[in-house]
């Protein structure tokens, strides 16, 4: 109920916002120019280049990514790390038990498999992107070939370190990882933690190979659920924001893909501005408030309909739900 009424206070607030405006605005207007989107687009980066020091492969042979699952968030940072030129498709293998989800990674040129223990024979490099009460089942059964060669990632929310390397051999070089869905687009957030057997190269390679999909950061193991009910399930609640101040425009008379369209760009805008300016969120927005002005009307009927709160509300349950994950 909180996002409903989060949402519904966004759109609240266009209405309010511009119906403050209008009393400031004379008849006479300048036509909405329907410009393209300024989302910039990322360069092709070269190869890897880092010391192999105690790295558990050589540089004789080109890396070998592999998949173990193949749903959404797979396929996220697959498309991130080959898109970027950092790893040929033809040296990804996915594996997944029907063809349902193979077909985007078979789309990329990846090489496809419905056996788990082939992407553990060919690969060094293994993210887990299963569900996580899969999870278990499926590290039983790569288990027997499992070796110091491999570097084990985990992508599933709330199964931790520690289980990890309970279910798998001694000594297993086993990460943790928390990608978001904006990876597929190379502007995702990406936070990780290492077992006890994960060697700082190892850390360095993959936060190196993950860079490509956004920001990446290596963490406390404890942050990775914050994380989740942050930035994996916050995808979700901006989603739902920009949908409901597209309706407060569309409600307001404005066509249905002009108004969705301005809210995603003045989101990146934001976004933006508040990484690029290095600022807190409450400075920039002071900057665009102004006495009387339209926006503090929109602000006020936010903050009536509970979207601070709501916002609050919905990270702390998302992390509580990964904790509890965690437990089962």
């Amino acid at each position: 109920m909180a996002g409903a009424a989060a949402a519904a206070a966004a759109a609240a607030a266009v209405a309010v916002a511009t119906a403050a405006s209008s009393t400031k605005v004379s008849a006479s207007s300048t036509p909405l120019l329907n410009s393209p989107s300024t989302m910039s687009t990322n360069t092709i980066t070269p190869p890897i280049s880092i010391s192999m020091g105690q790295l558990p492969w050589t540089a004789d042979s080109p890396m070998q990514i592999g998949f173990v699952g193949a749903g959404r968030m797979a396929e996220a940072i697959a498309m991130g790390i080959i898109v970027s030129g950092k790893v040929e498709a033809n040296n990804v293998m996915a594996s997944a038990p029907s063809d349902k989800n193979l077909w985007h990674f078979q789309n990329l040129g990846c090489k496809t498999t419905h056996s788990n223990i082939e992407v553990l024979q060919n690969c060094s490099i293994v993210f887990f992107a299963t569900k996580p009460h899969i999870l278990p089942m499926v590290l039983a059964e790569v288990s027997p070939v499992v070796t110091r060669k491999h570097v084990l990632v985990s992508v599933a929310a709330g199964v931790s370190l520690h289980t990890l390397e309970k279910l798998l051999p001694p000594k297993s070089r086993v990460l943790r990882i928390m990608p978001n869905l904006p990876c597929r687009v190379q502007e995702g957030a990406v936070v990780m933690a290492r077992g006890r057997h994960a060697e700082k190269c190892e850390t360095d390679y993959l936060q190196k190979l993950l860079s490509v999909c956004g920001l990446c950061e290596e963490v406390p193991e404890a942050y990775i659920n914050i994380h989740t009910g942050l930035s994996g399930s916050g995808v979700a609640y901006v989603c739902m924001f920009s949908e409901a101040l597209a309706e407060g425009a569309i409600k307001l008379g404005m066509p249905s893909g002009l108004a969705h369209q301005i809210a995603a760009q003045t989101l990146l805008g934001a976004a933006k501005l508040l990484l690029q300016s290095g600022q807190h969120p409450a400075q920039l927005r002071s900057e665009v408030c102004t006495p009387g002005g339209t926006t503090i009307y929109g602000l006020h009927a936010l903050e009536q309909g509970g979207l601070r709160a709501a916002a609050m509300n919905a990270v702390e349950a998302a992390t509580r739900r990964a904790q509890e994950l965690n437990k089962q």
